[in-house]
């Protein structure tokens, strides 16, 4: 079969599509041929060395696709049956191991390019919204990156749980696409200072919640935008990573709440990751999610849509097809 296989970190030019041996599910594993992996920022820190793996390796960590074959004690999964995955390292492949108790099987209202595209964003948008921040009617939160493909599922679950969104983006394309989201106040970063914009619309340190997946350029105006005791959830580094903040700056700030949550502490376990894709997979096949498929690239160009992701030219989700 073949994989993009890295053998040294770098750009998106170490990205090479080779053949490797065919992979055969052991103890507790099936074997998926993959239709569709999903492509995101952490496959590029990943690639680049900001977040180290053994090398070489085969980058990616979620997918979809059809189960060819299931390892001795799995009993739950059948050769046939469409599942999907995220938090499997190794899914930029024609065919992936995955954990019998990672796979997530379909419903019949839901594409396998459906699921590749919200596995990771989607769970994403889902804990940010849901559980670490969980958003009720009256709050106010500001998503950055707004027609990005976390972006755009996070406004869409803000709206449903009644709150008031505010969100960033770069072009006017760009804002059409958040506001059709449902954003309430879309504001395009390049033409004034996001923080100024804001309150102008709504007064002094308004937000309650900045969920920002940009990192190092949106940082502290975020901070200085939140009300007392408001929450900054930093949950990416698309423009380098967050210098380190002296806990004295959340004081000074309105005893301000930081953290940094990642996707595989909200689906430790087998519970959580099945009710957050259940509701993913209810909003997606009753049409209340809609999962925007910005581009799809084959597999084989892996590094074009690295090069399309780092170059901030995507809009919702970036997939790798076969």
């Amino acid at each position: 079969m073949k994989a993009i296989r890295v053998a040294a970190t770098g750009g998106p030019e170490v990205l090479e599509w080779i053949e490797v041996d065919d992979v055969v599910p052991g103890p507790g594993q099936v074997r998926v041929e993959l239709e569709a992996a999903g492509v995101n920022y952490i496959d590029t820190y990943h690639r680049g060395g900001l977040y180290p793996l053994p090398l070489p390796f085969t980058p990616g960590n979620e997918g979809a696709g059809v189960v060819t074959a299931v390892g001795p004690d799995v009993s739950d999964l059948a050769v046939g049956e469409r599942v999907a995955w995220s938090g499997v390292n190794g899914s930029y492949a024609e065919a992936v191991l995955v954990p019998a108790e990672r796979a997530l099987r379909l419903p019949d209202g839901v594409s396998t390019e459906q699921a590749a595209a919200v596995m990771l964003q989607g769970m994403t948008a889902h804990f940010l919204a849901t559980s670490t921040f969980p958003l009720e009617p009256g709050h106010r939160c500001l998503v950055h990156a707004g027609a990005g493909g976390v972006g755009l599922l996070l406004i869409q679950i803000a709206k449903m749980r009644g709150a008031e969104v505010f969100t960033t983006v770069g072009t006017a394309d760009k804002a059409a696409l958040a506001a059709a989201a449902g954003a309430d106040h879309v504001i395009q970063y390049r033409d004034v200072d996001f923080g100024d914009a804001i309150e102008a619309i709504a007064g002094p340190r308004p937000l309650d919640v900045v969920y920002d997946g940009v990192g190092a350029d949106t940082f502290e105006r975020g901070l200085e935008i939140l009300k007392r005791r408001g929450m900054m959830v930093t949950f990416g580094n698309a423009s380098g990573p967050v210098a380190p903040v002296l806990p004295l700056r959340l004081m000074q700030g309105g005893s301000l709440f930081l953290t940094r949550p990642t996707l595989g502490d909200y689906t430790a376990t087998r519970a959580d990751l099945e009710a957050r894709a259940n509701d993913l997979f209810a909003w997606v096949g009753n049409g209340s999610l809609d999962v925007r498929i910005g581009e799809r690239i084959l597999l084989a160009d892996a590094r074009v849509a690295h090069e399309h992701l780092e170059g901030r030219a995507t809009t919702g989700k970036v997939l790798l097809v076969r």
